[in-house]
């Protein structure tokens, strides 16, 4: 990866936050928790409609490369969607500058799997949560750290989402103990993460096609070969891979003509990423998909051994 680049990249997010984005850099977390001796940060978006004694959804959203976490909460809007449904929110904070997530060459277990497993565990412990509805997303590289975490904890993860993501973690090592569902979008003219795969404006690793992934992912599901079409909204039109085994759906949007942007949310430099596109809410869909994808009752588990 191309460090320079990546704090280039992170000065730009900066700048497309103006002065109120300085100050979320500054306060952007306000929880830790130590996994594996090390001390690792996240912000929690406490919404005044989570009732302590009413069990609660909990999604966790991951920022992409060089990003941190109040810039994810801004972009996304998740927070509005937390307000309106009693969510417990959590942004956890990736490890290094620039900030990113660990998805190759890792350790067994993943030292960032480990982690998001350490801090639901400690969220469990202090929170009402609803073991059955646990759900993991992220931007760019934390949909890649979504998708590895769905690969070892198959057992407490409900769903996963992913927007622009870099699905590095190898098939190979995935073997997770139940097919995950998924929803995803990403944007056909992203630079960063290309849409099929290779010559990235930023990084050297050989990202995979993504429509080849998503079709991978449902044959791994068990779902039906032929995906159905999802009603187009604007430029942005859909596949549905269903029939799978356990229930766990697969969706796949595919963003016309977008680029490496959260489709609905708060846009990135134009000039570096390419344009956003705002036909479709993505954190709207992507809460609808999860509250239709609850954690199967004999699969559920509550802490890690």
């Amino acid at each position: 990866m191309n460090i320079l680049l990546g704090l280039v990249l992170g000065a730009m997010l900066l700048l497309s936050m103006g002065i109120s984005g300085a100050a979320g850099l500054m306060s952007m977390t306000n929880g830790e928790v130590i996994s594996q001796g090390v001390q690792r940060r996240y912000l929690v978006y406490q919404p005044k409609t989570y009732l302590k004694k009413s069990p609660s959804s909990l999604v966790i959203s991951l920022h992409g490369y060089g990003q941190w976490p109040d810039h994810l909460s801004q972009m996304t809007h998740w927070n509005e969607i937390a307000d309106q449904e009693g969510l417990l929110m959590v942004y956890p904070e990736g490890i290094s500058q620039p900030r990113l997530w660990r998805l190759v060459d890792q350790d067994d277990p993943p030292v960032d799997g480990v982690f998001i497993n350490d801090l639901i565990d400690q969220l469990q412990a202090r929170y009402t949560i609803d073991p059955r509805r646990i759900y993991l997303n992220g931007f760019s590289n934390g949909g890649g750290l979504s998708h590895l975490v769905s690969c070892i904890s198959a057992e407490r993860i409900a769903a996963i989402g992913g927007v622009g993501g870099s699905y590095l973690y190898p098939w190979k090592s995935c073997h997770p103990s139940r097919p995950v569902p998924m929803i995803a979008f990403h944007g056909t003219a992203d630079p960063i993460v290309p849409y099929h795969g290779k010559d990235s404006k930023m990084f050297e690793y050989e990202f995979p096609d993504v429509p080849t992934w998503m079709a991978t992912l449902a044959q791994r599901n068990g779902c039906q070969a032929t995906p159905e079409a999802l009603p187009a909204q604007g430029a942005i039109t859909g596949q549905h891979y269903g029939h799978c085994d356990q229930g766990a759906d697969v969706k796949f949007y595919t963003v016309l003509g977008a680029g490496h942007n959260w489709p609905g949310g708060e846009p990135l430099p134009e000039f570096w990423v390419g344009p956003t596109n705002q036909d479709m809410d993505a954190t709207r869909a992507i809460w609808d998909f999860f509250k239709a994808h609850p954690l199967p009752l004999a699969t559920q588990k509550t802490s890690v051994d």
